[in-house]
């Protein structure tokens, strides 16, 4: 009997053990789950203030001129308008050549043709995943005319491409009409905000986080 009971207690052991052990995998794997939207959620907030800041820091920077020539990444390094952890790891101002988003995509930046020639300026952003993209492109980036912004730009690079800008030539796309439904992903001032479904059309790269996002302003 003795036996027998010890038995019994064993198995129960056993079958408690391993219920203890499922409850564990299950609340790991949720915490895992909610960790990765909190971490995406942190990523997309820390792009929507850090174009926020940029294009406050471009603007100071040019304040005194008439136009945005001679404006490029190399410069907007050099002048120290570029916040640090937008910078490769290891490289200050004096050393960096280039800039990097929240996902290790490239940043470019200069002078666009909107309103004439270098009088506007453009922030390009890619390497984005597909959910950054759309959550980025439809964000409320102010569609009224005080806030400057002429246009959003978005794109689904090649495949293979995910972390280079291709939107970052002085005029980019031509955007003056809302050109979402030819494929062009171009948001003019006067079709913003982005609507959710032309996003989710446009940001169509979900094999390497190739997507790109590119902001016009005055």
């Amino acid at each position: 009997m003795k036996n027998l009971y010890k038995n019994e207690q064993s198995g129960r052991s056993m079958v408690e053990m391993l219920g203890v052990l499922a409850i564990i995998g299950v609340l790991s794997i949720g915490g895992i789950a909610g960790y990765s939207k909190a971490m995406a959620k942190f990523r997309v907030n820390k792009t929507l203030d850090q174009i926020s800041m940029l294009v406050m820091n471009i603007r100071s920077l040019y304040s005194a001129n008439i136009n945005y020539k001679g404006l490029t990444d190399k410069i907007a390094i050099q002048m120290g308008i570029i916040p640090r952890d937008m910078l490769p790891s290891g490289t200050n101002e004096s050393t960096a050549s280039s800039i990097i988003n929240a996902y290790q995509g490239e940043v470019r930046i200069g002078s666009s043709n909107i309103g004439g020639t270098d009088r506007s300026f453009f922030i390009v952003y890619s390497g984005l995943t597909r959910d950054a993209c759309v959550a980025i492109a439809t964000a409320d980036w102010g569609s009224q005319a005080g806030s400057g912004l002429q246009s959003i730009q978005i794109k689904a690079a090649t495949a293979g491409t995910n972390k280079a800008a291709t939107l970052k030539s002085a005029s980019g796309i031509p955007c003056t009409t809302n050109t979402s439904a030819a494929g062009t992903g171009c948001h003019p001032i006067d079709s913003l905000p982005v609507i959710l479904s032309e996003a989710a059309a446009e940001c169509s790269n979900t094999s390497d986080s190739g997507n790109e996002v590119r902001w016009d302003y005055y």
